[in-house]
C-alpha cells in the first residue's frame, strides 16, 4: 500500500511539472521581447512569421498563439529603419500551409506487419487598453495606432534604459536583462515597435491565436530580428515563410539548431498574399528552426540567396500492404501458389514412386 502511495505521489508530481511548463511565462518570442506583469502568466506556444523582401524594402507579418491568464502584455521588436504597422489578413497562414503541404505517397510492402491479417483482429481498422503614458526621457514616440486589440507605439531610443523606462511607465515589470540586450540596437541606431496587447473587452485574457500584425520598413538586406530571444526562459520554436526572388537561407544558425527547409518553390500567391507580392509570382522558402537553449542566440537572422533555386517539397509516405483485386494480399497468393506448386511436385513424385514400386512387384512370366 505504501509503495502504491509513493507511485501515485510521483505521478502527480510529474503531472504538476508538465502543467507548470505549459503555463510558464515566456519573456521572449522568436523576434522580440514579450513581457507582462509578474502576477500574470503568458506563454507563447507558437510564433509564425512571413517575410517578404524585394531588394529595397521588407515586410514581416507575425502571428502569435498564446496561453495564460494575462489581461495585457507588451511586445518589443527592433527594426533597422522607420516602420509602419497595420493589421494583416490572417487567412495567409492557412494559404501558406496549403501551398507548402507535404506530398503524400504510398509505399507498399510485401510481408504482413502488425495490424495486417493474420496479426490483426480482421476488422481492417487503422490507428486511429488603457493609453500609454508620455514618452520617457530618451524615448521618442514617432507614431501610435490602435489596431484591434493592439496599441502600437513606434519608438526611437538614445539610451538602452529608455525602453525599460517607457514600459515601466505603462505598468510592466521587465526582465532585468532587457536594457543590456537592446544595447547593440541602440548602438546601431535602430528603432523599435512596442505593442501593447490589451483586449478591448474588459476582463478578457490573452489566449489563443492573436490577429497578425504586418510591420514594414526599408532595408537593403533581409533581416529577421532574433537577439532579444536570448531572454527566453524556455525553448523557442520559429516557423518562417520567406517570399523573395530566389530561394533564401539564413547565413548562420545564430546559436540554434540547424535551420530546416520544409518547402522551396515558385508559387502564385493567393489573394491573401497579394498585398505582399503585388500579385506576382514569388519564390517561397519555408524554414523551421528550434532553439533548445535560447541563451546561446548570438545575433539576428540575416537571410541570403541560396546557391541555386532548387525546389523542394517534403514527402510523407503511407505504408500499405501490397494487395490485388478486392484487397487480396499478394504475399498470400504468392505463398499459396508456392505451396500449391510444392504440393503438386510432391504429389508427382509420390505417383512416380508408386508406379516404380508397382513395376518392381509385378511377377516375371516365362517365355
Amino acid at each position: 500500500m505504501q509503495k502504491k502511495r509513493r507511485v501515485l505521489t510521483l505521478v502527480f508530481a510529474l503531472l504538476a511539472l508538465q502543467l507548470g511548463s505549459l503555463i510558464s511565462p515566456a519573456y521572449a518570442c522568436g523576434c522580440g521581447a514579450m513581457v507582462t506583469d509578474r502576477s500574470a502568466r503568458l506563454g507563447v506556444a507558437r510564433e509564425t512569421s512571413v517575410v517578404r523582401w524585394d531588394g529595397r524594402s521588407e515586410q514581416i507579418v507575425m502571428r502569435f498563439t498564446v496561453d495564460g491568464n494575462a489581461p495585457r502584455a507588451a511586445w518589443i521588436m527592433p527594426v533597422p529603419t522607420r516602420a509602419t504597422v497595420e493589421l494583416a489578413d490572417g487567412a495567409m497562414f492557412g494559404d501558406l500551409a496549403d501551398l507548402t503541404r507535404p506530398e503524400r505517397r504510398t509505399r507498399h510492402y510485401f510481408w504482413p506487419r502488425g495490424g495486417d491479417w493474420p496479426f490483426s483482429s480482421g476488422d481492417g481498422a487503422g490507428a486511429a487598453a488603457p493609453p500609454p503614458t508620455a514618452g520617457a526621457p530618451g524615448v521618442g514616440v514617432v507614431g501610435r495606432e490602435q489596431l484591434g486589440d493592439f496599441d502600437v507605439a513606434r519608438l526611437t531610443a538614445t539610451d538602452p534604459d529608455a525602453l525599460r523606462t517607457w514600459l515601466e511607465g505603462n505598468g510592466f515589470e521587465l526582465p532585468d536583462r532587457l536594457a543590456a540586450e537592446v544595447r547593440p540596437y541602440v548602438d546601431q541606431k535602430w528603432e523599435y515597435v512596442a505593442v501593447r496587447l490589451a483586449p478591448r473587452e474588459r476582463g478578457k485574457v490573452l489566449r489563443g491565436t492573436l490577429d497578425p500584425l504586418k510591420i514594414a520598413f526599408a532595408s537593403d538586406r533581409p533581416v529577421y530580428p532574433m537577439r532579444l530571444s536570448r531572454m527566453a526562459a524556455t525553448p523557442q520554436s520559429l516557423g518562417l515563410y520567406v517570399l523573395a526572388d530566389h530561394r533564401m537561407e539564413p547565413r548562420t544558425a545564430i546559436g540554434g539548431g540547424a535551420p530546416v527547409v520544409t518547402f522551396a518553390g515558385t508559387v502564385q500567391p493567393p489573394a491573401s498574399l497579394a498585398g505582399l507580392t503585388a500579385g506576382r509570382p514569388a519564390f517561397l522558402t519555408a524554414i523551421e528552426q528550434e532553439f533548445p537553449e535560447p541563451g546561446r542566440i548570438d545575433g539576428d537572422h540575416e537571410l541570403r540567396a541560396a546557391a541555386a533555386d532548387t525546389e523542394y517539397r517534403r514527402v510523407v509516405y503511407r505504408h500499405r500492404l501490397l494487395t490485388v483485386g478486392d484487397g487480396v494480399p499478394v504475399w498470400l497468393l504468392t505463398v499459396g501458389g508456392a505451396l500449391a506448386a510444392v504440393a503438386g511436385a510432391v504429389a508427382a513424385v509420390v505417383v512416380a514412386m508408386r508406379r516404380r514400386a508397382r513395376r518392381h512387384r509385378e511377377p516375371l512370366t516365362a517365355e
